[in-house]
């Protein structure tokens, strides 16, 4: 005689050991995301510590890493001392330009590379890889040269010019990479519908491509706006200097004080615009990173 089987009656019992498995592994997952953010952001908060630290605590032995006593005496003295606001200003022009001018030149370079095909193209994407890889410091003799024939010494365009040609590879090629992504249907209808190519390229695949602009730009905007050996090498006059440079050359009020305090201001104030842009543009960033990595 069959019995009745009651249905409120798990028929498979959970396992303890299998959640307390996943119950440590969650632990551990997040355990190393904590420490890997610490890893990484513990540079960025030693300096913010330190500016706000008074002179007493910076040069405190053993250090002083959680200053009871703070102070904003450094960055003031930043921006009395110097004239800070210039600097932001200097970088803010030519990484802005710089950015432009290579999105506006590398993205219809990149449309012809991926779509029109020309002759030799496979040779084009080579060498352009080749430049990509090649070490920006080796061209600084002959920038050097290039920006005294031409007179171009405290002048944007001796960094803005360097600026967009060093990152114009990488621009051309990652736009490359989103421009055959896009479906062709969409140009094949617009060709119908009597679009040109720069009419198609401006507005029907660069909006497309959105992402892909703005993680490019904001890659080409850090790099104008941290380099250090060009503007170190053609900006000599103090109005024309950008942020790496003037903070390099912070000096102290004798020679052999060295001003943590307001060197520390200096990195806070430079790296602000930079947190400030990525928030902004931030799920545009994370879609550009992530676009063609599921093909479906």
């Amino acid at each position: 005689m069959a019995t009745a089987v009651d249905s409120n009656q798990p028929i498979n019992p959970p396992n303890p050991t299998k959640r307390q498995s996943v119950t440590v592994g969650s632990v551990l997952f997040w355990v190393a995301v904590v420490a890997i953010a610490v890893f990484c952001l513990a540079p960025m908060l030693w300096q913010l510590l330190t500016s706000f630290k008074v002179n007493e605590d910076i040069a405190a032995v053993p250090n002083v890493y959680l200053p009871r006593r703070l102070t904003l005496n450094h960055y003031i003295e930043l921006f009395t001392r110097r004239p800070f606001l210039r600097y932001i200003l200097n970088s803010a022009i030519v990484s802005l330009i710089s950015t432009v001018v290579c999105l506006a030149i590398g993205s219809p370079a990149a449309y012809a590379l991926a779509r029109l095909r020309p002759l030799a193209g496979k040779i084009a994407q080579a060498g352009i890889l080749v430049v990509t890889l090649f070490p920006g410091i080796l061209l600084l003799q002959g920038l050097l040269e290039i920006v005294q024939f031409f007179h171009l010494g405290n002048n944007y365009l001796a960094l803005i010019i360097p600026y967009t040609a060093i990152n114009l590879p990488l621009t051309i090629l990652v736009m490359r990479s989103f421009f055959e992504q896009l479906p062709k249907d969409l140009e094949d209808a617009a060709k119908v519908d009597g679009y040109s190519i720069w009419q198609m390229l401006i507005q029907i695949v660069m909006p497309l491509t959105l992402p892909a602009l703005v993680t490019t730009g904001i890659l080409t905007f850090i790099f104008a706006w941290n380099e250090y050996i060009f503007a170190l090498t053609f900006i000599t006059e103090e109005t024309m200097k950008t942020i790496p440079v003037a903070s390099a050359q912070i000096g102290g009020s004798s020679v052999f004080e060295i001003p943590y305090g307001p060197i520390a201001a200096a990195t806070v104030v430079g790296t602000i615009p930079l947190i400030i842009l990525v928030l902004i543009f931030q799920r545009r960033i994370v879609q550009g990173l992530t676009a063609g990595a599921v093909k479906g």
